[in-house]
């Protein structure tokens, strides 16, 4: 028993890292108060006030972001990042502005 242990935590920790995705997503920068209600001026505002940057998904799911500074600038823009998603957290590599601003429908 004592020598399974470490097998499973090496197991778990492998798995964990498993879970991690690295790609390009589509969507909008906002805040953690307005979320999916992607609003540039609001975003600015809540940002301003304390509140988190998240990246929302073009399906319109909120991802919590680990290095908001990096969105910075963008509040209620269309962007593409580029980062890794690790336990439902992206972690922004690289942020571009869209051509097309359409706000999320």
């Amino acid at each position: 028993m004592q020598k399974a242990l470490p097998v499973l935590l090496f197991l778990a920790l492998a798995a964990s890292m498993a879970m991690a995705k690295t790609g390009t997503w589509h969507g909008w920068v906002s805040d953690a108060k307005c979320g999916a209600k992607v609003n540039a001026d609001c975003a600015k505002k809540c940002a301003d006030a304390g509140q988190a940057l998240v990246f929302v998904n073009s399906d319109k799911s909120v991802i919590p972001v680990t290095n908001p500074e990096a969105l910075k600038g963008h509040e209620g823009h269309h962007v593409t990042v580029k980062g890794n998603l690790e336990d439902g957290k992206l972690t922004v590599s690289n942020v571009s502005m869209m051509k097309d601003q359409m706000p999320p429908k």
